[in-house]
């Protein structure tokens, strides 16, 4: 059974269309993502689902419930973990946490199980405010504070954006080990690498929705052989290649280039090597 539905998702703001016909299910106990740069629609998504804002038109449920005729009873049970840092400041790690456990007439002593693992790394600093944390210290108490009550579904927007790269490793744990306890977990992120930590996604560009599959099957559906060249003038040679007939796609990756042909490779192009795509070739290529 489906712990999330929705169904034809349309939402503009004055002549700008930020959502079209969003349509997906999430299932019980899984981690889904939405995957697509800045501007995607991926906040304004997650505040519909968490009844922070209105639909146009189509129609969410969560747990069972409708987001906008249920909204009071479904805040109870969500968390919500925005992209920016929306806890009080100048209260301290432990103000905050006891604070949101009160709002959901809750302790932290009932539902410690479920944020034992992230909250010993700030328990040391319990007494700190929370606007003198690092990056990740403050992605770790709110995930705390999103958690306190025990939410059946675990909404988090960007939440390791600006953050360091052992930090979000370290996030990314914390989110498998709440898979386990069975909280549905839905998560946005512009970094394509973490697609691959999802069990299934969802690539969002321009409100749209271009594919949901697993990781592993959107790469599977990549529609040509992948090529990596290498050349200590790229940047020219990305100009030379766009222009060439052969040439079906490329595309500057770091310190290489991606091509894709259409028939046969250009086998005099330097340092040529057949490769596996990537979800960010992939997402490329659905956007071509």
């Amino acid at each position: 059974m489906a712990k999330l539905s929705c169904q034809l998702i349309n939402k503009k703001f004055g002549t700008t269309e930020a959502l079209k016909n969003i349509s997906f299910e999430v299932s019980k106990g899984e981690i889904f993502g939405l995957i697509g740069p800045d501007g995607a629609g991926k906040t304004t998504l997650f505040r519909i689902l968490t009844s922070l804002i209105l639909a146009d038109s189509g129609t969410a449920i969560v747990d069972g419930l409708d987001v906008v005729k249920d909204y009071a009873e479904l805040r109870k049970r969500i968390g919500y973990m925005p992209g920016r840092f929306s806890l009080y400041q100048d209260l301290s790690v432990e103000e905050n946490l006891n604070f949101y456990a009160t709002i959901f007439n809750t302790t932290v002593q009932e539902n410690y199980h479920l944020i034992k693992d992230i909250y010993q790394h700030i328990e040391p600093f319990k007494h700190r405010r929370a606007g003198k944390l690092s990056g990740g210290m403050k992605q770790k108490l709110a995930l705390s504070c999103a958690l306190i009550h025990k939410p059946v579904v675990l909404f988090l927007d960007e939440p390791t954006t600006g953050v360091d790269p052992v930090s979000r490793k370290e996030f990314w744990e914390m989110l498998r080990r709440l898979k386990e306890e069975g909280i549905t977990i839905v998560v946005s992120t512009p970094y394509m690498d973490e697609a691959n930590l999802c069990d299934r996604i969802a690539l969002i560009q321009g409100g749209r929705i271009f594919s949901i599959e697993t990781p592993a099957n959107i790469v599977k559906q990549f529609p040509k052989k992948l090529y990596k060249v290498e050349s200590e003038i790229n940047y020219a040679l990305l100009e030379t290649l766009r222009k060439n007939p052969l040439i079906d796609s490329v595309f500057m990756f770091g310190d290489s280039l991606h091509v894709t042909f259409k028939n046969q490779p250009d086998e005099s192009l330097p340092n040529l090597q057949e490769i596996q795509p990537s979800i960010e070739d992939c997402f490329i290529a659905l956007n071509r």
